[in-house]
């Protein structure tokens, strides 16, 4: 399902104050739900011999406010950027515990990854000669090419494997390993994520014994044995009512079975990594829109206060979010309607063509699944502005963990000291 309905409940039982304190649209998040959620990771993956690490994927949701609930169960981060190696120190992050697993990156990056002591994931062999102090633990993103056929993959925003930007080539294993070894790397891990937001556990134990296969060459080639292995993200979550969940319990039973099965074979087993964003807190987030209009042309179109400026992925690639709409329990009568926002784009949509109660003005949408790809996606055309976020704390507090943006801040990069420069 989506939203689990504790979250709902509790979000909605909230709801008055909420509208009363911050308004709409606003960002809800479930701080009990996000704990839960990491607690039974843990439980799920205790059985793996070479122990486990789950590494947050910043880029799902950066506010600090979840980073500091990230850190606080025990987990280190994946971070895609600079902006968010400067998060992760910000919080207060220990030494260590974040990768860079970056793409097409600038040398810059490297030098801060290695200053604050993280894990560098390198994407291309040409990048190696772009990190001028090469650490001593590296590790290597793995494009495995017609290796493998998976099943279970939603590939919207990756496509097939050989038309993906990320990774090195199957066949450049030993030849990446080798040269990072003469660079004086030590200890070397591998990672491999090719699909998103997949929820058939087959893609799962595929890219484990993948991964496997490829710390038999890199062993083979540089004599080192792999420590860490990272299957990445990609752990799905169901958006539609009735998409099956993935169930964590049994994919951690197979990953300790396939490892210890490696272990038995090799003497050792490596530590296994996951960098889950989506699967942490997408469920347990809520998007609190209200309905301020409605357009009778050819269709229905209920007019909400956000549209894709504060929600991008169903108007940028037809991605589905649940609604609800709050206090409709009672309507029977339902209608066939677009959720639009105010961006002048005809793509500019929550729901196209879903069947839902009669919306009134003055109700409240609860858009469900949004607790990651939400906030961190939004953008300012039209001058537009991002929504505030609140978390609803296992105290029963509300708290603001980012104020809404103001035009003050969007015109903030309009303040700046005059420079002019000869062209010519």
């Amino acid at each position: 399902m989506p939203t689990p309905t504790e979250t709902l409940k509790r979000i909605e039982r909230a709801l008055p104050a909420i509208i009363q304190n911050f308004g709409t649209p606003v960002y809800v998040y479930d701080e009990q739900g996000i704990l839960d959620r990491g607690t039974a990771l843990i439980r799920a993956m205790r059985h793996l011999p070479g122990g486990f690490q789950q590494f947050y994927a910043v880029k799902a949701w950066n506010n600090p406010a979840n980073l500091r609930l990230q850190q606080r169960m025990g987990f280190g981060f994946d971070c895609s950027s600079m902006y968010e190696m400067h998060l992760v120190e910000l919080i207060g992050n220990t030494r260590g515990r974040f990768i860079l697993t970056s793409n097409n990156s600038r040398s810059e990056w490297f030098e801060e990854a290695n200053r604050q002591g993280g894990i560098i994931n390198l994407d291309d062999i040409s990048l190696i000669k772009k990190v001028r102090d090469f650490p001593r633990q590296i590790c290597f993103r793995i494009n495995p090419g017609d290796k493998v056929s998976l099943p279970g993959m939603r590939l919207q925003s990756f496509g097939k494997t050989k038309k993906q930007k990320y990774g090195i080539m199957w066949e450049e294993i030993a030849k990446a390993y080798g040269l990072a070894k003469r660079r004086g790397a030590e200890i070397f891990g591998i990672h491999m994520m090719i699909g998103s937001n997949c929820r058939d556990e087959k893609y799962f134990f595929n890219i484990l014994k993948l991964l496997l296969k490829a710390c038999e060459i890199v062993e083979k080639a540089t004599g080192e044995q792999v420590l860490f292995i990272d299957v990445g993200g990609g752990f799905g979550i169901p958006y539609r009512p009735g998409e099956p969940e993935l169930d964590m319990n049994r994919i951690g039973e197979v990953y300790a079975e396939i490892l210890s099965a490696f272990m038995r074979l090799h003497g050792y087993a490596p530590t296994l990594y996951t960098e889950m964003g989506r699967w942490m807190t997408g469920p347990f987030g809520v998007l609190i829109a209200k309905v301020i209009n409605r357009k009778e042309i050819y269709q229905t179109h209920v007019g909400l206060d956000v549209g894709m400026n504060g929600l991008m992925r169903h108007g940028m690639y037809g991605a589905y979010h649940e609604v609800k709409i709050y206090g409709s329990e009672g309507r029977r009568k339902m209608e066939v309607v677009n959720g639009v926002g105010q961006i002048c784009e005809n793509i500019d949509r929550i729901v196209t063509q879903r069947t839902l109660p009669v919306s009134r003005i003055g109700d409240h949408w609860f858009i469900q699944d949004t607790g990651a790809h939400g906030i961190v996606m939004v953008f300012r055309y039209n001058g537009t502005m991002a929504p505030p976020e609140v978390m609803l704390r296992t105290d029963e507090q509300l708290e603001l963990i980012r104020r809404a943006e103001t035009h003050d801040d969007l015109d903030a990069t309009l303040r700046f000291e005059p420079k002019v420069v000869k062209a010519y």
